[in-house]
């Protein structure tokens, strides 16, 4: 994995696995506010073709409105993006933006706890799957 992102390969289909992981993101209070799916906007606007490829946006309304209110800028690193995508030989995995990592650009000493709560939440999700 990389530094900006965690996650999984799981034995389950595409579409089951958007399904679990939004289930799941909401067992720990986060929200799925938007949902891109990239293979269809990429066969639409370029006309390629990819294997299945959605971003969800989660959000944890509660911790959201903390790091609002201690850093009003902090939005423009909100949502957490959750990825569940297939690979070229079938598999498929779910990988979500690490929070800690992504906030560490905002220099408020009240961040690092949010991020660190948040990211608690979002490896208890993927663990459910």
């Amino acid at each position: 994995m990389s530094k900006y992102v965690f996650g999984k390969t799981v034995s389950m289909g595409f579409d089951t696995a958007v399904q679990r992981i939004t289930e799941e993101l909401a067992k720990v209070g986060f929200g799925v506010l938007t949902e891109i799916d990239v293979q269809a906007t990429m066969r639409k606007k370029l006309g390629t073709e990819m294997p299945p490829y959605r971003i969800l946006g989660a959000c944890n309304p509660q911790i959201a409105s903390q790091a609002i209110a201690a850093e009003p800028q902090i939005g423009a690193l909100l949502p957490c993006n959750v990825v569940v995508r297939q690979d070229a030989q079938g598999g498929v995995w779910v990988e979500i933006m690490d929070p800690e990592s992504v906030l560490k650009l905002v220099d408020n000493p009240a961040v690092p706890a949010l991020a660190a709560q948040v990211r608690g939440k979002l490896e208890q999700a993927l663990a459910a799957l």
